[in-house]
């Protein structure tokens, strides 16, 4: 055979690569969406742990000190509580030292 010689590309050789090429696509977007959606459900879980921790934190402030915490600060500060704050923002709402104070913990998405 000569090798300078060109062959050409016959009709039937790309439909062959069509079936192979759909299965490829397909698998990747399923792929792609399952881990979106297990991150998604990461986040979640993340979020209701904050909150749950810091409420639990509440709590034990309430039992051991008498009074509720008056900011968030202080409970990071002498209860241990360690958030990403590029990630999380938590809003808390204290209303007087011997109510609960609300706390509403938001997922700050990407901006990039």
């Amino acid at each position: 055979m000569n090798r300078f010689h060109k062959q050409r590309i016959s009709l039937s050789s790309l439909q062959g690569l069509f079936l192979p090429l759909v299965i490829f696509a397909s698998l990747f977007f399923i792929f792609n969406y399952g881990i979106s959606s297990i991150s998604q459900t990461s986040t979640t879980e993340e979020m209701q742990s904050l909150e749950t921790a810091i409420n639990h934190a509440i709590v034990h402030c309430y039992s051991t000190e008498g009074t509720y915490p008056e900011n968030l600060d202080y409970i990071i500060e002498h209860y241990g509580i360690t958030y990403d704050k590029t990630k999380f923002l938590v809003d808390y709402k204290p209303f007087a030292s011997n109510i609960m104070p609300e706390v509403t913990v938001i997922y700050l998405e990407d901006q990039s």
